[in-house]
């Protein structure tokens, strides 16, 4: 998947929503050191940089060299390239070794992972005890009466192109195979409901629609699946060129500790 973000890159830095700083608190508050987290599938680092209001240093990994390009700078961000050729150890002792971490976490990102793999590197580099794993993502947008039902239509257009994991997305994680300890912020099965407000002018919206995955794939397939048609049929339900509306991202979170 790294060829497919990298081609997106530049549109994720402004058009994907900001993370509440509420979020990494209530995650800090459920770990008993704040000295190491390691951000998976970092991107442009908007989740690490949040982190880092709370641990000493981020570790902030991805498969795309494109992304990291975009990554946002921060004095305790460390920005790592980690190719799909990278083995276990190398990863291992790239992060800080076995029992290191105190917090990991992973945005938007998880569904991509090889998941058993993923979670014996979680396993293994999670403090123990305190160190807990934190997964969220998001698979909606509720903006107006008027304009989510034309945004309900364009969607269903995407759904040929997405890739199977996105399932996962599509169920809000509650499908998803979470085997850690609950920390009461979401579970196995059972995840978090959370908002992401935001205030989004239509061109920012059509930024982030030009930035998924399965409009990519289609557009290198040869279809168009934000035609001017369609950008016009958005535009109008929006409503005014220049209105900025208060959105809100509909999100899921699990979090939890290994089971000892």
């Amino acid at each position: 998947m790294a060829g497919l973000f990298d081609q997106q890159a530049d549109l994720y830095l402004d058009a994907r929503p900001t993370y509440p700083f509420q979020w990494y608190s209530m995650l800090a508050a459920r770990t008993l050191h704040h000295s190491l987290a390691w951000d998976v599938g970092t991107g442009n680092g908007q989740a690490a940089i949040g982190v880092a209001e709370h641990y000493e240093q981020v570790i902030g990994t991805d498969v795309s060299e494109a992304q990291l390009q975009h990554a946002i700078p921060h004095p305790k961000v460390k920005y790592l390239y980690t190719p799909l050729s990278i083995s276990d150890e190398e990863l291992l002792s790239s992060i800080g070794g076995e029992n290191s971490v105190d917090l990991i976490t992973v945005a938007q990102a998880v569904h991509w992972l090889d998941l058993p793999k993923f979670y014996s590197l979680v396993t293994r580099l999670l403090r123990k005890p305190g160190g807990i794993v934190a997964i969220w993502c998001y698979n909606d947008i509720a903006v107006s009466p008027t304009f989510d039902p034309v945004m309900k239509r364009f969607h269903d257009t995407t759904l040929p192109y997405w890739n199977p994991n996105i399932q996962y997305v599509f169920d809000g994680y509650k499908t998803l195979p979470f085997p850690f300890e609950s920390v009461g912020l979401g579970s196995e099965g059972q995840p978090l409901a959370l908002d992401i407000p935001k205030k989004l002018s239509f061109e920012g919206f059509l930024r982030m629609l030009r930035s998924w995955s399965a409009v990519v794939t289609a557009k290198n397939q040869g279809v168009d699946l934000l035609s001017e048609n369609v950008v016009k049929e958005l535009k109008s339900a929006w409503g005014r060129s220049n209105l900025v509306r208060s959105i809100a991202y509909k999100a899921f979170m699990l979090a939890g500790k290994v089971k000892l």
